[in-house]
């Protein structure tokens, strides 16, 4: 018996012809070293030099300008705090004697120059004046006492001194007031008084007598600050007595 073989050949790469076996790239190769890459540079030796050096100039111009604006605002820092203490003491001054000049305000409690013992032992005529609800500025444990006769006078090497007792005490009549200095800086106080004869002010160191010999009361009160070479000079207008307005 015999058997007829046909055998068809399919044709087949052949191992000479690389293309089919040569493997396929799956991607684009990565590139190295490409100059125009987008990842950006850090920053170099001398740029980082040159940034530190700017920043220390600018450190040191605003220093020295800070230091210069702080010594120029502190010269003038003497000036204003005593300009603002001359004005404190003036408008002091001025609140404490306007009560002087209501209608109920008499006799004592009126202003009037009279003769004062000084807790020193001298006697000497000052401007004094009565605080029938006393003042907060008066030293006192307690309340501040009613009925105080106070007296403004300047004592050296103090200042302002507020003399003052209240009536209520017990040795009020035996003893010299206290003294409360008001303002170190009042190294004077003077009076001036208007000569109606010749229409012009005259001023003086002490209170003066009229023509009766009693103790003519000023118009005016001039105290003199002082604060090294600093000098300021404040006029206090005394509050004339006013009478009662009508009950119509």
């Amino acid at each position: 018996m015999s058997y007829d073989l046909r055998v068809t050949i399919c044709d087949l790469p052949s191992a000479d012809d690389g293309a089919g076996l040569q493997p396929r790239s799956l991607g684009p190769q990565a590139k190295t070293g490409n100059r125009k890459s987008k990842i950006p540079r850090g920053f170099t030796l001398l740029e980082l030099l040159l940034s530190l050096a700017l920043i220390g100039l600018m450190l040191v111009a605003m220093n020295q300008f800070i230091f210069s604006m702080g010594e120029l605002w502190g010269r003038g820092t003497d000036v204003r705090l005593f300009d603002r203490h001359v004005r404190a003491v003036t408008r002091f001054v001025e609140k404490t004697l306007n009560p002087t000049a209501a209608p109920e305000a008499r006799g004592t409690q009126a202003l009037s120059i009279q003769d004062v013992r000084l807790p020193d032992g001298p006697l000497t005529a000052l401007l004094t004046f009565e605080l029938s609800a006393g003042s907060h500025v008066l030293p006192w444990p307690e309340a501040p006492l009613p009925d105080v006769v106070c007296s403004l006078g300047v004592r050296p090497n103090q200042g302002l001194v507020f003399y003052w007792h209240s009536r209520i005490e017990a040795h009020f009549a035996d003893e010299a007031p206290r003294a409360m200095v008001l303002s170190p800086l009042v190294t004077a106080i003077s009076y001036d008084y208007y000569n109606v004869r010749f229409h012009s002010w005259q001023n003086y160191p002490a209170p003066q007598h009229g023509n009766s010999g009693q103790w003519q009361l000023p118009t005016r009160l001039r105290l003199r600050f002082t604060y090294g070479k600093l000098t300021r000079e404040t006029a206090v207008t005394l509050p004339s007595a006013s009478e009662a307005l009508p009950l119509f």
